[in-house]
C-alpha cells in the first residue's frame, strides 16, 4: 500500500493592496472579514501544516487562533515571489503545498478539500480550481516544482511557473463565484448588495 502524499497550505495573506487602499483582509463580508473566511476554507485536517504569511500583526494573532504558523513579511514590497518563498521555505519537506489567496470571499472549504483529493490521485500534476476551462486559485505545486518557485522574483507569483509547464496543469471546476477575488473597495459593496438580495454572482 502506498503512502498518502503529505500536503501543506500557504496562505497568502501579505499583500499591500494597493487598488483596494487599505488592508481589504480585514474588510468585512456579511460580517465576516476577509482573512477570516479565507482561514475557514481551509480543511486543516488535510493538511500536514498551515502556513500564514502576513506582514499584519492582527492577522498573525487570527492564525494563532486556528493553531496555523504564522511568518511575518517584513517586506511585502518585494512582492508575491517574496510572500511564496517565506511559505514554501516552512514547507519544502513535503509532497505538495497548496497555495490560496485570501480574497476570495466566496470560496467553500468544500472545493478546497475536493481540489487537495484532486492532487492526491495524481500528485505529479499541478492542481487547480477552474471554472469552464478557466484556472484559478487556489493552486497545488508538486515538491518538482519548488526549485523554480523559489527563483521567481519581484510580484511573480505561481502563474509563471504554470505557465512554464502546461502539460502538467490539471483543474476542478468549481462555479464562478468561487473564484472571485475582491480588489476594490467598490467589488465588495457590489458582493455585499448581491448577498443582502440573497443571490449569488454567477
Amino acid at each position: 500500500m502506498t503512502q498518502e502524499k503529505t500536503l501543506g497550505c500557504v496562505l497568502l495573506a501579505a499583500g499591500s493592496a494597493r487598488r483596494y487602499g487599505e488592508n481589504k483582509l480585514l474588510a468585512a463580508l456579511d460580517g465576516r472579514s476577509l482573512i477570516l473566511r479565507a482561514m475557514e476554507a481551509v480543511p486543516a485536517e488535510q493538511m500536514e501544516r498551515v502556513v500564514v504569511v502576513t506582514a499584519y500583526p492582527e492577522i498573525m494573532r487570527l492564525a494563532a487562533e486556528f493553531h496555523f504558523a504564522a511568518i511575518f513579511n517584513d517586506d511585502p514590497a518585494l512582492g508575491a515571489s517574496h510572500t511564496i518563498a517565506l511559505g514554501l521555505t516552512q514547507l519544502r519537506d513535503l509532497d505538495g503545498v497548496m497555495f490560496l489567496v485570501c480574497d476570495q470571499p466566496l470560496l467553500r472549504r468544500e472545493s478546497v478539500a475536493a481540489l487537495a483529493g484532486l492532487w492526491r490521485r495524481s500528485p505529479d500534476m499541478i492542481a487547480a480550481l477552474g471554472h469552464h476551462g478557466v484556472r484559478g486559485n487556489p493552486c497545488v505545486f508538486p515538491a518538482p516544482l519548488y526549485p523554480e518557485l523559489l527563483k521567481l522574483t519581484g510580484d511573480r507569483g505561481g502563474s509563471a511557473v504554470i505557465r512554464q509547464h502546461p502539460e502538467l496543469l490539471t483543474l476542478l471546476e468549481v462555479p464562478e463565484r468561487e473564484l472571485c477575488d475582491v480588489d476594490t473597495i467598490q467589488a465588495l459593496e457590489s458582493l455585499q448588495r448581491d448577498m443582502s438580495l440573497g443571490s449569488q454572482p454567477t
